[in-house]
């Protein structure tokens, strides 16, 4: 998988921009507020057409103009795609891949994955479980087309039951409906806890090695999956995890209705971590804590090799700076294969075997 170049219009602090890129080490680079990020969220946003750190469209496009584009050009599965991205202010977003509109962002992943490592990253482990199961999801929705789907669908059926728990009082007649929300939000839930328990189980595998790598046979970083407390297997089949989750939201009935709000589902799921059998949230060092937020990411990669036989597009947006210099050469050494991201100030230490340096200065390149 290659990014072999990409055209802004209009996308942040980018007027009319384009750049062609190498296929493995591309370090962005310049002073800071210049748009090295805004030029990495472009990329990230082709995988899926999410950004990071936006919250709509409309915060992509440039101040003064109506409308953005990204273009890229992409080399994947063998084949060449042309990607693009047309951004409006209060009209939907349009999306093409080799001229043919595409009928949701879904399509994208198909086409491109990218991995995103960023300066809020370092403190995955010790964030709010919000925080982590975006990780999950945004890594899982990537390779699983259906856990998107079960995933927006159980999303739709929360708000749904969140506003007839927020307003029952006002209106009794709503609880007529409650059950059937529960019936679909058990089914989509059970799909959502199926793929993530999956995708956890081999992503705590390989963090595992990693951190055991990285701390030189140090520290030992255990990964569980925390979902519906009457799910005892999140591995077993869907009908079970379905019954299981039926049961926690009738024990939970009463207390859903004096809170009025949802309380349970795996929309209160967690990604629990423990270095060395304790807790990494309460106990783990700075130092412990930023390793296995690595180790997580470097994981999250290598298994979307595993999946697809391809490296996903690793982008590291600024973190090598916060990090030491021996962390700083194990994840330089760690990310061989495939094409890479980094933006910083300066240049990183260390020898890139075919290699670009992309200089930006006020959304232009740096000549």
């Amino acid at each position: 998988m290659r990014l072999q170049s990409i055209s802004l219009d209009g996308f942040r602090n980018y007027e009319d921009f384009s750049v062609d890129f190498v296929p493995g080490v591309n370090v962005i680079c310049g002073e800071n507020a210049q748009g090295k990020t805004n030029l990495l969220e472009a990329i990230g946003f082709l995988s899926g057409a999410k950004s990071h750190r936006a919250r709509g469209d409309k915060e992509l496009i440039s101040f003064h103009r109506e409308r953005g584009t990204i273009a890229a050009q992409v080399e994947s599965r063998d084949r060449d795609f042309l990607i693009e991205a047309q951004l409006f202010r209060g009209v939907r977003r349009k999306l093409f891949v080799n001229h043919v509109k595409l009928k949701t962002a879904g399509e994208l992943s198909g086409i491109v994955q990218t991995v995103l490592f960023c300066p809020e990253d370092l403190s995955l482990i010790k964030s709010g479980a919000a925080e982590r199961r975006s990780f999950l999801d945004h890594a899982i929705c990537q390779l699983r087309p259906r856990y998107a789907e079960a995933l927006a669908q159980y999303h739709k059926l929360l708000d749904h039951k969140t506003r007839i728990l927020r307003d029952w009082e006002k209106n009794p007649g709503l609880l007529h409906v409650l059950e059937d929300f529960n019936e679909a939000m058990a089914r989509a839930g059970a799909l959502v806890i199926h793929y993530r328990a999956h995708f956890v189980r081999k992503l705590a595998e390989r963090a595992s090695e990693i951190q055991r790598e990285f701390s030189g046979g140090r520290e030992e970083l255990e990964i569980s999956y925390q979902t519906v407390s009457t799910v005892q297997d999140p591995l077993g089949p869907t009908v079970e995890l379905c019954e299981a989750i039926r049961r926690h939201q009738e024990s939970h009935a009463r207390a859903e209705m004096e809170a009025r709000s949802c309380l349970s589902g795996p929309h209160k799921d967690d990604l629990l971590a423990k270095i060395n059998g304790q807790p990494a949230r309460q106990f783990a060092s700075q130092g412990q804590t930023r390793t296995a937020a690595l180790s997580l990411k470097l994981a999250e990669r290598e298994l979307f090799q595993d999946d697809t036989g391809q490296w996903p597009i690793l982008l590291l947006d600024d973190v090598l700076s916060e990090l030491d210099a021996r962390r700083q050469d194990f994840v330089l050494r760690r990310i061989t294969g495939g094409q890479v991201f980094i933006t910083g100030c300066e240049v990183p230490q260390g020898e890139f075997d075919e290699g670009k340096i992309i200089r930006i200065r006020g959304g232009k390149l740096e000549v």
